[in-house]
Formats: structure tokens, C-alpha cells, sequence
């Protein structure tokens, strides 16, 4: 789904919460279900005693060691489908409860232990394994392109709607087959169509690093294999060395030629083509309103690219069809038309939820949503929710620091590793972390961390290392607090080994159940909207007040940057970085080799100038010959080229007005400038010169930052459109129109306001 909504996570929770049934073996509709995960209960885990198991209610098996946890069965969710049958495309089952032992020697003295000796230490450290009833808040899909999936507000049952009508999601077109052979063994063959569009997805990633990837190219040919064995004919496609995908590639490369060829004409009708699909499924009617749909378009089939390292890259995302789709409407309206042939999984009428729409994608088993548009007056008022939740923490957060730092010396260990969970991702915006399956990305939080994860280096150092979110390594170097270093040596003590858990008396549900204890719908991710509000807000009071709105802007993009730092919003820096800065310093030297120039024709009318202000004869360092040969060349070429089209435009009214068409166009006489027409030049391009050396520091400084996800999803809008009106700094310098329109419900507050 490409405009994910933050609402996603918690309406899947109250969808699945109020839908859910009881187990069932059956289900109609489009067969979906997912895995419910209950809370799991600081305090309710089983303890076996002698023959019987109790469930106990107080805390006194708090310090037990989590088991590694597996994913649970699935329970049916009821939901109203067309023909009348049950559906469960997002139901959840719960996680039935494991016997609980209990821990034969207590870590709670660990501290006094320090000076004993390893093997009679590795005694008192040993606990015996535990299974018990969890609670794993889900990640978004690590191929979303927002990671802003999951909500900082404490989901509820509230009406959202009363009426709501839409024209369902737009699905992509039928494949339509081209005929171009893969060449396998130096033979030709003529692939079926479904075969076919597999080999033209790979086709297509030929000449990037997808096509280097073996895990991609391995994922690719095993699906690729599963298709081939589908056809009618036996394929003799066996080994992937032997497949050539070249004349496919040469087919997409015609094609993409013949898109830039094409006519004024057939551009115009591809666009009003477009248009006419956003018309119908871009728009929906919210209790009387016009509102616009966000993301309306389902994915294509294609191959999956992941980021990072992920281990599914080049699996096939298979087309979606209606019958995996649900529906989200309101009662008594017309029921969006599938395409023909075809029915919808269910219809369900829930005004709890905003999404119109959902299904399942096959890669990572998914759920996607078709949500309202970011400028939405339900996704404004979710995101108000999100930054307000994290500023309400402000009141509670000294509170919070004050327990956590005294709990660090917790003589129960489980005491211990909460409160050092809790420095952790409020020091450094970890983020939580959830268990995952075999066949997912090995990614990890806080609270997942294994013994492999951290190294330690006297005196306080703290190395991590590990794959975080979308598989992007994550690796930082660290000074933390002394009896923090102490706890991780102690967590990290035999007899733990690589594939431990670090935290084993520890998960995201026990840690957020705890934060409920303080505020009301406080999680773990509520504190890295916090810290990087707060932070952003701190870096921006180095504004210069009397900068120009470049230096200003330059500021605000530097403290953005060190909240993409502190949330680890990192990328490779990309392969075009240098011919980036390149073009840019080009772009310098034209306006200092104007600026020359300029000077000159100054000197010449003004040539007592050239004692007053010595400056103008000087010359630029970097203007040698040889560049300015190559810069007056290319100059000549674009002007040239310039000139044809404009020739080309004006015939073309020309012959439309029933006019003699032109040879070639006049340029105008160059009029000679005045002194003084010649010094506010000068100051133009001095300026010019300045702000254009400042953005290339810039976009150097944040080369291998993502600025835009902290942006988008961890900085309370308000604090910029504060600093604007604060800093006289018109607010299109630091949003885009998408993103003025997303917060145009912050944009009406004074300039004193502060987070």
C-alpha cells in the first residue's frame, strides 16, 4: 500500500476486537484470517506447584524468563459477507495459555554476585525456560513506504462515521502478453501468459542491483518455477544460469522509448484516462463531505523489492482479485460493482474503523488498507491524537525517569531489565521490538534483542549492532550511565549465548502494560514521537535570528536531521551523490563566471572602480579554462535546442491562427546595462552564489539521512509552523503542498506555541 495510514495498526486491533468469534474450522468469503495476540499480563502468567498449575495475580512471577515465542493459530473472525457466509480476512485467535516454571534460583542478588566466581556464578544465573501468554504489537510491513503504520493513540470502539459511500478500489489491468521469447540453453521459448509476466517482472530489474542480488534472484526462481509448473506444456526451465532475459529487456526498453516519442496528443489521452479513474475511485462521500481517498490503487503484481537486507526480495506479489477483498460501507448505500466476473470477499458495515477497504498481499501474509488521503478530516484528527498523546507525556516524563533510573537496581531481574528496556528507548529512540516468525526479516527492537546484539566496552560503552525496521542496520556506539553497562553485563552473563534473548523476562506487551500505569494509551513508540518533538524543538532555538532565509532554512533542516539520527532514519548514500554535488558546484561556478563577467562590463563603464573596490577585478579559483571552454558549450548546445522548441511551439499557433509558419526565431538585441542595473546584478548573483553553496551543504550533510520520515511522522508539525511564523520564514520553504495539506490542521496557532 503506498500511502499508508497511521491509524492502520489500531483499527486492525478494534476491527479484529469487535469481530472476533469463537474458533472455527470453517470459513467462507475470502478466507483470510490473522493471528490474534492477547496482552500478556505482567501479572497472569501460570506458575506449576507440585502437580497443579495457579494463575496468579500478583507479581511475584515477574521474574521468570520468557521462552521464545511462536506464532499462535488462528480464531475466525465473523464477518457479514455477500452471500451470506462468514469471512476473516484480519481475525485474530488467542494464544493459548503455557505452563509457566518456576524459576529455581533467583538473579535478584546479582549485583552482590559480581565478585564470585564464573562457575558458581553461572549456577545462580541459570533460570529455567518459560512459555507464557504474550502480547506483540505488529511492525508495519517492512515494504510500506511510511513507517508510520502503527498508531500513538490508545484504540477505542468510537463511531468515526454515520454515512459513507465510495466506488470500492481501483484494480490494475489485465495482463496483456507480448510474444517475446526467454532464451533458455540458446533456445528460444514462448512462455504462457502468466509465465510470461513473471520473466518480464525480472526483465525489468536487469542493469540494477537487484539483478546482483542472489537472495533475490533466488526467491525469483523459485516462484518463477512454481508458475512454469502451472502451464499447460512441461517447461524445461530448470537451472536459472541457463535463463536469457535479454530479449525481454530489449522489448521494455522499445517500450519506454516509445513513451517519450509519443504525441502531445497520446500523452493528453493517457492523462484523461487517469484522471478519469482518480474521479471515480478518488473521492468518497464522508457524512455528507467530499472527502478525498488516499490510496485507492492496488499494487500490481510484481516482484518484491523489501528494503535493506530483506530475505523475501524477489518473491512474486501476486495479483489481488475481489474475492480477497473487504469491503467497508455504510448500511443502505449501493455496494461498489466488482469487476466482472467477480465478487467481493465480504462486505461489512463498521463506522469504529476509517479504512474502505482491505486485503491480503501473499509476500509477507499482510493485511493493506485503502485509507482516506493525509489531508483528510479523519486522518487530521488522528494525527492531532498521535502528537497530542506525546505531548501530554511531558507531564508525566520526569515521573517515568525518576522510577525507571531507581528501578536499574531492582533486585528482581525482571524489574531490572524494564527499567533498562526503558532507559534504552527513551535515551537512544529505540524502538520496541516484536518476536518474529522463521520465514520473516530477522528484525529487532529493544525489547527482542539477543545476546549477538550487544557488545560491551569498558568503561560504558554500549555497542549495538543488529537489523532493525525494513532490515536497515542499525549500529551505534553509545555512553550510558554505569549501572545501565552493569545490568547489560549481567543480562549478557553465562550461561547465555548467541541466539538468547537479552531481555528474557521482557516483551513490548509487559513493557507498554507497565507505561499504562502512568498515562492512558502510553506505549513504547510514545516516546519516540516525544523525544524527537522535543529534541527538533531544542536544535531549532539555533536558529540565526538574523539570517537569511537559506541560513534559517539550512537550521531547521540540520535539526531535522539530528531527529532522523536519533530515530535512526538512515540510507546509503546514494549511487548519483557525487554527480549530485558535481552539478551543483557547477551550478556555482556558472553564476561566479557570470558574476566575472558582470564585473567587468562594470569596470568598463566605471573604470575608477577599479581602485575603490578592488574586489571586482579579482578573479574566481576555480573558473580555469578548460571548464569554462566545456560550460560555453553546453550553454550553446541548450540554448540551440531551447530555440527549436520554442520555434516548434510558436508554429504551431502559427498554423493554428492560419499564419505563415517561421524559418527560425529572432532573438532580441542585448540592451547594454547601467552602472547601476550592473550592481544589483553583482548583488543577485553574490546572493545567488551564497544560497546555492548553502543548500550543497545541505543536501551533502544529509546524503545518508532520511529527513522526511521523521518529518512526516515523529515531528509535531506545529513546532515548524511555529518556527515559521517565529522566523519569518514563508511555510512552502519547509512543506511540500502534500504536506501543508496533511497538516493544514496545524497550520492556525500563534508563534509562541510550543510543544
Amino acid at each position: 500500500m503506498s500511502d499508508s495510514d497511521d491509524v492502520a495498526l489500531s483499527e486492525r486491533k478494534d476491527h479484529k476486537r469487535k469481530h472476533q468469534g469463537s474458533e472455527s474450522n470453517g470459513v467462507t468469503g475470502s478466507g483470510d484470517r490473522r493471528p490474534k495476540v492477547e496482552a500478556m499480563s505482567e501479572t497472569g502468567s501460570s506458575k506449576p506447584v507440585k502437580t497443579e498449575v495457579k494463575t496468579r495475580d500478583d507479581d511475584d512471577d515477574e521474574d521468570v524468563p520468557l521462552a521464545k515465542r511462536r506464532r499462535p493459530a488462528g480464531n475466525k473472525s465473523k464477518i457479514k459477507s455477500e452471500n451470506g457466509g462468514s469471512s476473516s480476512p484480519a481475525g485474530k485467535s488467542k494464544k493459548p495459555k503455557k505452563e509457566v516454571k518456576e524459576e529455581t534460583d533467583s538473579e535478584a542478588t546479582e549485583d552482590e554476585d559480581e565478585d564470585k566466581p564464573l562457575k558458581k556464578r553461572a549456577k545462580t544465573n541459570k533460570a529455567a525456560k518459560t512459555k507464557v501468554e504474550s502480547e506483540e504489537e505488529e511492525e508495519p510491513d517492512d515494504d510500506e513506504e511510511t513507517e508510520d503504520e502503527e498508531t500513538q493513540v490508545q484504540f477505542d470502539n468510537s463511531v468515526k462515521w454515520t454515512t459513507l459511500e465510495h466506488n470500492g478500489p481501483w484494480f490494475p489491468p489485465p495482463y496483456e502478453p507480448h510474444g517475446v521469447p526467454l532464451i533458455y540453453d540458446g533456445k528460444e521459448l514462448i512462455l504462457e501468459p502468466e509465465a510470461e509476466e513473471v520473466a518480464t517482472f525480472y526483465a525489468g530489474v536487469i542493469g540494477t542491483d537487484h539483478e546482483k542480488n542472489e537472495t533475490f534472484q533466488s526467491n525469483f526462481f523459485s516462484d518463477f518455477l512454481d508458475v512454469l509448473s502451472k502451464q499447460k506444456k512441461p517447461s524445461p526451465i530448470k537451472v536459472f544460469s541457463k535463463c536469457d532475459f535479454s530479449r525481454i529487456y530489449d522489448h521494455l526498453q522499445r517500450q519506454k522509448e516509445a513513451k517519450k516519442t509519443m504525441t502531445k496528443d497520446e500523452k493528453q489521452a493517457v492523462k484523461d484516462a487517469k484522471l478519469k479513474i482518480d474521479e471515480h475511485y478518488g473521492w468518497a462521500q464522508l457524512d455528507g463531505r467530499r472527502e478525498q481517498v488516499g490510496n485507492f490503487r492496488i499494487e500490481p503484481p510484481n516482484l518484491f523489492r523489501g528494503r535493506g537486507k530483506h530475505p523475501k526480495t524477489g518473491k512474486l506479489k501476486r495479483r489481488v482479485v475481489p474475492e480477497q477483498v473487504t469491503i467497508n460501507i455504510g448500511e443502505g448505500v449501493k455496494v461498489p460493482e466488482p469487476p466482472a466476473g467477480h465478487k467481493w470477499g465480504a462486505v461489512i458495515h463498521d463506522n469504529t474503523v476509517t479504512w474502505l477497504a482491505m486485503w491480503k498481499e501473499n509476500v509477507n501474509d499482510s493485511t493493506k488498507y485503502v485509507f482516506f488521503a493525509a489531508s483528510s478530516s479523519l486522518k487530521g484528527q488522528s494525527d492531532l491524537k498521535k502528537f497530542e498523546k506525546a505531548r501530554e507525556l511531558k507531564r508525566h516524563i520526569d515521573r517515568i525517569r525518576k522510577d525507571y533510573r531507581a528501578g536499574l537496581k531492582n533486585k528482581v531481574t525482571a524489574e531490572r531489565q524494564k527499567a533498562t528496556a526503558l532507559y534504552l528507548i527513551d535515551r537512544f529512540a529505540l524502538r520496541a521490538g516484536n518476536e518474529k516468525s522463521d520465514d520473516e526479516a530477522d528484525t529487532v527492537g529493544c525489547c527482542s534483542l539477543r545476546f549477538e546484539h550487544v557488545s560491551l566496552k569498558p568503561p560504558r560503552t554500549v555497542i549495538f549492532d543488529f537489523l532493525g525496521k525494513d532490515s536497515i542496520r542499525y549500529y551505534n556506539e553509545v555512553e550510558v550511565d554505569e549501572q545501565v553497562f552493569k545490568n547489560l553485563k549481567i543480562f549478557k552473563r553465562d550461561p547465555k549465548k548467541p541466539g538468547d534473548p537479552l531481555f528474557d523476562r521482557l516483551n513490548t506487551g509487559i513493557l507498554n502494560k507497565h507505561l499504562n500505569k502512568y498515562m492512558k494509551g502510553l506505549t513504547a513508540k510514545v516516546f519516540r514521537t516525544y523525544n524527537a518533538s522535543y529534541t527538533f524543538q531544542e536544535e531549532l532555538r539555533k536558529t540565526p535570528k538574523d539570517g537569511s532565509v537559506m541560513e534559517k532554512v539550512l537550521a531547521y533542516n540540520r535539526a531535522n536531521r539530528q531527529v532522523a539520527i536519533l530515530c535512526n532514519h538512515q540510507r546509503a548514500r546514494p549511487k548519483a551523490a557525487d554527480s549530485q554535488l558535481g552539478r551543483i558546484r557547477d551550478k556555482i561556478r556558472a553564476y561566479k563566471l557570470e558574476l566575472r563577467e558582470t564585473r567587468q562590463e562594470l569596470l568598463k563603464l566605471e573604470p575608477s572602480l577599479k581602485k575603490k573596490r578592488p574586489e571586482l577585478a579579482q578573479d574566481e579559483s576555480d573558473l580555469d579554462d578548460d571548464w569554462i571552454e566545456e560550460y560555453r558549450k553546453q550553454v550553446a548546445v541548450k540554448e540551440e535546442e531551447n530555440l527549436k522548441k520554442k520555434l516548434e511551439k510558436e508554429n504551431e499557433k502559427r498554423k493554428a491562427d492560419g499564419l505563415e509558419l517561421l524559418e527560425e526565431i529572432k532573438l532580441p538585441k542585448k540592451v547594454p546595462l547601467t552602472s547601476e542595473k550592473l550592481e544589483k546584478k553583482i548583488e543577485m548573483l553574490n546572493e545567488k552564489i551564497k544560497n546555492t553553496k548553502l543548500q550543497m551543504t545541505e543536501k551533502d550533510e544529509n546524503m545518508t539521512t532520511a529527513l522526511g520520515t521523521s518529518k512526516i511522522n515523529y515531528i509535531d508539525p506545529r513546532i515548524s509552523v511555529a518556527w515559521a511564523k517565529r522566523y519569518d520564514v514563508p511555510l512552502e520553504k519547509i512543506f511540500n503542498k502534500t504536506l501543508r495539506e496533511k497538516f493544514k490542521w496545524a497550520a492556525e496557532l500563534e508563534n509562541d506555541w510550543t510543544f
